[in-house]
């Protein structure tokens, strides 16, 4: 919320996840940042009200922009449903929509948290809504979709897409047509300082309040069933014992010190980065924590070619690595230049000739994608 205010974000679209500390919390915050969240069919059960205000109009040069959000009445308030309730989202966009008009709204923006298949019937049913940016579980179009009159924009997850949407106006200042596209913010896409401080600091908490509830629970991981497992990982050490050569090459890469990338970016307790940068995250013999399992860390041998205790299965039979095996970590989000035919020769142990050239803000290793 604090990063949306220094972007200068003019409305807000509540969703049912906002809602995980309860609406006091959520208020609380909104009265703090002074963040224009709008939200027409969250209803307080006792007022009969809604929780938040429903809309906002705002001047932008000469046209007045109405802004609204609904969210689906199918969700699971969790913390709030004994004090909260969600209105049919088509019977409360029809009112709001008339209301906006009336009080001189020229072009109407829905922020919609009712998923694609919800927020597409809904302005098909109802008219007057001239854009609507498509929200909850959505896919990225780079293209957005003109449903009946009204521009659709669908912007992905994880904050890194952006949608802009151009209305054409006449004379009369009414919209006349609309053009969504949708632009990946890639690594040439500079960081505004303010924000990188903020997320840096929140990431940094976060980091250290999950790396001491991962020491606190060390001993009970390590004591866990899963170390009874008859497959299990053994750590790059042990394969190393035959295949020195191997071994030595393998420190020569990125991969031998993919762990430190962590530590460094303070991350080494993050759940979403930590996996494809360990042995076995989680599973039997593999990395449980930084603390108890310290020789887990890196990518070691047994992430391209498997489980330690399989070893005799398939040295039996020659394997290779395939680009199907980097993918699980050098995925579309996490390594978008990733090629399999660039990247393969700086970790292959047989490798002769020249190494292909890396991207540069891929160079060490994999630089998380925004929101990562």
């Amino acid at each position: 919320m604090d990063g949306m205010k220094l972007l200068g974000t003019d409305a807000v679209g509540l969703a049912d996840r906002d809602l995980r500390f309860g609406i006091s919390f959520l208020k609380a915050q909104i009265k703090r940042t002074q963040l224009p969240m709008v939200c027409a069919n969250l209803i307080d059960k006792k007022t009969r009200t809604t929780a938040i205000q429903p809309y906002l109009i705002k001047q932008i040069g000469t046209v007045k922009v109405g802004f609204f959000g609904l969210m689906s009445d199918k969700v699971d308030l969790g913390l709030s449903r004994d004090s909260l309730a969600v209105d049919e989202p088509q019977a409360t966009a029809k009112r709001v929509v008339a209301e906006l008009r009336k009080k001189g709204a020229t072009a109407v923006v829905l922020l919609s948290q009712l998923g694609k298949v919800e927020s597409e019937d809904l302005v098909t049913a109802i008219d007057g809504i001239d854009v609507v940016i498509v929200g909850r579980n959505v896919p990225m179009l780079q293209k957005g979709r003109l449903i009946k009159s009204t521009v659709a924009c669908y912007g992905g997850e994880q904050g890194q897409y952006m949608g802009r949407t151009i209305l054409t106006l006449n004379s009369a200042k009414k919209v006349t047509s609309g053009d969504n596209d949708v632009f990946v913010l890639g690594p040439e896409v500079g960081e505004k300082p303010e924000i990188a401080t903020i997320v840096k600091e929140f990431e940094d908490k976060f980091n250290e309040r999950l790396a001491k509830a991962q020491k606190e629970q060390a001993a009970k991981q390590l004591a866990s069933a899963s170390q009874d497992a008859p497959d299990r990982y053994v750590g790059s050490e042990v394969c190393q014992r035959c295949h020195v050569a191997e071994g030595e090459q393998w420190k020569t890469t990125k991969h031998s010190h993919a762990w430190q990338t962590l530590v460094d970016a303070k991350k080494d307790a993050t759940p979403d980065c930590v996996p494809c940068h360990v042995v076995g995250y989680q599973k039997p013999g593999g990395f449980e924590s930084g603390a108890a399992t310290p020789k887990m860390v890196n990518v070691g041998c047994e992430n391209c070619h498997g489980m330690g205790s399989q070893h005799e299965a398939f040295a039996a039979v020659p394997q290779k690595v395939t680009e199907a095996t980097c993918r699980t970590c050098h995925t579309s989000t996490n390594s978008p230049t990733f090629d399999f035919a660039t990247y393969s020769p700086h970790v292959m142990h047989n490798f002769t000739g020249t190494l292909p050239v890396l991207p540069p803000h891929e160079s060490s290793m994999m630089k998380p994608a925004p929101g990562h």
